[in-house]
């Protein structure tokens, strides 16, 4: 068996910021790794990490060495005809801590894992859950932007083109905030509403946006406190009248049922980075489903191959909603084939066996910045 990561930084049509900063920069390319594993019967599997430092504590240097000095050699001659053993021999090398340790490096094995045991039976990736894959899936369309005037074109934008909710980012200060509340105001009737603070707020700021948001009718505001704050959480829903998510506060689905045991949500965010793959986000959207939670589905502006498998996960889990899906509305190429396509505020998956689609490694290469190999032969 072997394994090969590429580190490569796609280009991007335009900056992402977060109430954190800036996310992602189209001078500096956005770090994505990608990671290939292929059988001893030449069946190959892939997988993506999309770190983000600005998001969590793992980065692209991070993530690749990770996968080079300690997951590699683990993968590479173990037998990966059973998933749940390979997450454990991973947990092993790289053990848990608050989240999964090291999960954004996890999910791309263990994305890649799923799509190989998927191609090595002829199937779908839904498959492995008992699942049809999905045709298509519905997207929210994301707004970051600090520009009242601006995030109104793109309301406009995202009605014209068919979207049937939005996400908008917050947490600039609170000023800046009430007026893009302000402008959304008149824009949104019909729309599924997700307000997103990335942590931006205190509790005293979060209650003024959220009883303007409850206004509104925005139908869910999305982490406004720190990570750690599952007490300040659980204040803030007795204090306003808007749905509370948890993103960044819940990485595994022990968090889910803390985050449930103490009332801090009424809804989670599934996502297969920051969730060690599809193997902890099905897990954690099924506990969330089982404490009564809502589930909301996002990314961290994967390409086509982090997207797919998201796609499938979320299916499986029974997510209805627009889900925040986003890279496509940022990357300038994207180096896999077939990559599907959007319209109409949907994105149609690409067909076939395992995730659909493939890293084109022609494709790949001017975005490459180190390649590394190693075989179990």
């Amino acid at each position: 068996m072997g394994l090969t990561i590429y580190e490569t930084a796609l280009p991007l049509r335009q900056p992402f910021q977060i109430s954190g900063g800036v996310v992602a920069n189209p001078s500096l390319g956005a770090p994505h790794i990608y990671v290939r594993i292929e059988s001893d019967e030449g069946v190959v599997g892939w997988g993506e990490a999309r770190p983000s430092h600005r998001w969590s504590y793992e980065t692209a240097e991070s993530v690749f060495t990770t996968l080079r000095d300690y997951l590699a050699p683990v993968i590479v001659g173990a037998e990966i005809d059973d998933a749940e053993l390979v997450r454990k021999s991973m947990e092993r090398v790289i053990a848990k801590g608050i989240t999964t340790g090291q999960p954004i490096a996890k999910a791309a094995v263990d994305t890649a894992i799923h799509d190989l045991l998927a191609r090595s039976v002829g199937r779908p990736m839904s498959f492995l859950w008992g699942r049809r894959p999905p045709s298509n899936i519905s997207l929210s369309y994301l707004i970051t932007t600090e520009d009242p005037a601006e995030l109104e074109r793109k309301v406009a934008s995202a009605r014209a083109e068919g979207f049937h909710g939005v996400d908008v980012k917050l947490g600039f200060g609170l000023s800046t905030d009430l007026a893009l509340i302000e402008a959304l105001e008149p824009h949104v009737a019909g729309l599924f509403v997700r307000v997103d603070a990335n942590q931006g707020y205190s509790l005293s700021e979060a209650r003024t946006i959220g009883r303007r948001l409850a206004r509104l009718g925005a139908n869910v505001f999305e982490q406004p406190l720190q990570a750690d704050d599952l007490h300040g959480h659980a204040q803030l829903r007795r204090l306003v009248d808007v749905p509370i998510a948890l993103d960044e506060s819940i990485w595994t689905a022990a968090g889910v049922a803390e985050a449930s045991r103490r009332e801090a949500c009424d809804a989670v965010v599934v996502k297969l980075t920051k969730m060690g793959g599809p193997s902890g986000a099905k897990l954690a959207g099924d506990v969330a489903r089982a404490c009564g939670l809502d589930v909301l589905g996002g990314g961290l502006t994967e390409s086509t191959i982090g997207l797919a498998a998201s796609a499938m996960v979320f299916d499986a889990i029974g997510i209805q909603r627009p889900v925040d899906l986003n890279g496509p509305f940022f990357l300038a190429d994207d180096p896999v084939t077939p990559k599907g396509r959007i319209a109409d505020g949907v994105y149609h998956l690409p067909a076939g066996e395992g995730l659909g689609c493939v890293i084109d490694e022609e494709r790949i290469a001017p975005w490459t910045r180190q390649t590394y190999r190693l075989s179990g032969n």
